[in-house]
């Protein structure tokens, strides 16, 4: 066979190969559904960027009790980032009371106003004491009975690396009517979280679906205005994240109707940062289904 026929066979092969890939479905559903599901997913896109998102979170130290001095000399009990000044100050914490003191010639801001020497409020208190030096912002975290820094830098290069998330194409199919069958009294669920601990929580009842036919049933926790939702299944470790991912519903109608929409079914903040604490699914949120909708998974970590 001479030159010329070779290459036509590779390249005839190559097209032939190119036309039998799989062609991604188009979005399916009401073109109303379709650009509601894409606005939700620009606005998440939009809060993973801001300074309160997770893509800038560049550091989680645990505290010690009594004095934690940090800073970005090795000299300190907690090490910063080297764009941080050598010594920022140190943190006290005495049974529950945390106190922060700022190291001379530091200018720390708390609401842009600086401070020397200011009581800290955890996390979980909904009054949070954020301090900032110049593109740091920190605050006390509280998991259990530890209190840790969470750090954020709001020029960290992820911000300016991160474009997108891929999804699955959008499906309305995956927007399903679950019934909510309550718990009474609610039951106690274990959640284990990526620390390696376990923590329980209260859930109200259980979601009750049908898909091709079976039924499955996802544990809910309370949420603010409905339920909130950690599952893992098929997909996870291969398409998606494999410590499963997180959604949101609205509270049931008048006829204990809950709409699970998996189009809006996201990746946890540790996909994005090895410093978040992320809760992980109970045991009983694993299905045996493919949801092939939602967030797929984020940079090379299953």
């Amino acid at each position: 066979m001479n030159l010329s026929k070779i290459i036509v066979l590779i390249i005839t092969t190559l097209f032939i190969s190119l036309s039998c890939t799989e062609k991604e479905p188009d979005p399916k559903g009401t073109p109303e559904y379709i650009a509601e599901i894409q606005q939700w997913h620009q606005k998440r896109i939009e809060r993973l960027k801001r300074d309160t998102g997770w893509l800038n979170l560049v550091g989680l130290y645990w505290l010690k009790e009594g004095e934690n001095s940090f800073g970005s000399s090795e000299e300190n009990d907690i090490k910063f980032p080297d764009n941080s000044p050598p010594k920022i100050g140190t943190i006290i914490l005495k049974d529950s009371l945390l106190t922060f003191k700022s190291a001379d010639g530091v200018d720390v801001l708390n609401n842009d106003i600086k401070v020397t020497d200011l009581e800290l409020k955890d996390d979980l208190t909904g009054t949070r004491t954020t301090l900032a030096t110049g593109s740091l912002r920190w605050y006390i975290i509280k998991r259990g009975e530890r209190y840790g820094i969470r750090l954020r830098d709001v020029e960290s290069p992820i911000l300016k690396e991160f474009k997108d998330i891929d999804i699955y194409p959008i499906n309305e199919d995956w927007r399903i009517e679950a019934t909510f069958i309550p718990y009474d009294p609610p039951k106690q669920i274990l959640i284990p979280n990526i620390l390696g601990t376990t923590e329980e929580d209260n859930s109200p009842g259980s979601l009750s679906f049908t898909k091709n036919g079976k039924n499955y049933k996802l544990d809910a926790i309370e949420s603010r205005n409905g339920f909130f939702i950690i599952f893992a299944d098929e997909t996870s470790g291969k398409e998606t994240y494999g410590a499963g991912r997180f959604l949101y519903t609205d509270e049931p109608d008048s006829n204990n109707i809950v709409t699970l929409d998996f189009n809006i079914s996201y990746n946890p903040p540790c996909v994005f940062t090895k410093y978040a604490t992320c809760p992980l699914p109970p045991k009983q949120n694993y299905l045996h289904l493919k949801i092939t909708a939602g967030e797929k998974m984020w940079g090379e970590k299953h």
